[in-house]
This record gives structure tokens, C-alpha cells and sequence, in this order.
């Protein structure tokens, strides 16, 4: 098995509120079957489906898949990328858990809520710089 991700799939309840979301954010959506909406990431994929029928797919009732303790990380080339990002976030319809701050690790990082509770971290880390198509790496490139 190859160490990558290819598709992170969020289930969620307002397709069509989650994905006016996204596109607030900038992203654009690719084309994709009915029921999928869709967002090409640099090296992965960002779907959205909804709830009901990724607890359907699992075989699970809906209450039983829980929220996951997990979050997702944009990482930014500079510290002054990770507040207009936030207050881009919070203009789309997201919520500010934590304004743009230092970290005890030399970072600068915050992080917001989708209109779902999915919860985005927007940080910069020095000693992990992006690769010239924005890709990460935990120690660069």
C-alpha cells in the first residue's frame, strides 16, 4: 500500500450549503456522478456526500458513525496567509475556533469550522516549506 490519501470523503447533511462552502473558499468543483460533489486537491480529492448515504455505503446507521477527533491542515507558504484565510472562512459561513496565533512549535497557525463542524487548521510551518505546486511534506521540499 502506497503512503497516500486519495480521497477524503466528508459525509455531510446540506450538500448543496457545505458546497457553496468550499467555492466561497476558492476551490472548484470537477465533475462527478449524482450524489457526489467533488473538489480536486493538489495529489487528493475532497468529496462530499451526503450523510445518509455514506452511513448506507459503511452499513451503518447514521448515529453510529460519531464525529471522528480528526482535523484537516491547509498549510501556507508565509504567517501572514493564516488570518485572510480564517476571515475567509468566517465570511463563507465558517466559525473561528481559534484566531491565527504563534505555537510553542514555531508555527503560526489557527483554525475554523465548516457550517458542519468539520474543523480546518490554516497553519504555517517554517521547517516544513511547500513545494512549488503547494504540495506538503512534513519536513519540505
Amino acid at each position: 500500500m502506497d503512503q497516500r490519501i486519495s480521497l477524503i470523503t466528508l459525509g455531510v447533511g446540506d450538500m448543496d450549503g457545505i458546497a457553496a462552502f468550499y467555492e466561497a473558499l476558492g476551490w472548484q468543483r470537477v465533475e462527478t456522478p449524482d450524489g457526489v460533489i467533488a473538489f480536486d486537491l493538489i495529489g487528493q480529492t475532497l468529496g462530499l456526500y451526503p450523510l445518509e448515504k455514506l452511513a448506507e455505503d459503511i452499513g451503518m446507521p447514521v448515529g453510529a458513525l460519531g464525529r471522528g477527533a480528526s482535523t484537516f491542515s491547509y498549510n501556507v507558504r508565509t504567517k501572514e496567509e493564516v488570518a485572510p484565510l480564517l476571515s475567509r472562512a468566517e465570511a463563507a459561513g465558517g466559525t473561528i475556533l481559534k484566531p491565527a496565533g504563534d505555537v510553542f512549535w514555531g508555527g503560526y497557525i489557527g483554525y475554523f469550522a465548516d457550517p458542519e463542524g468539520t474543523i480546518w487548521e490554516v497553519a504555517h510551518n517554517p521547517f516544513s516549506p511547500l513545494g512549488a505546486d503547494g504540495a506538503f511534506r512534513w519536513n519540505g521540499y
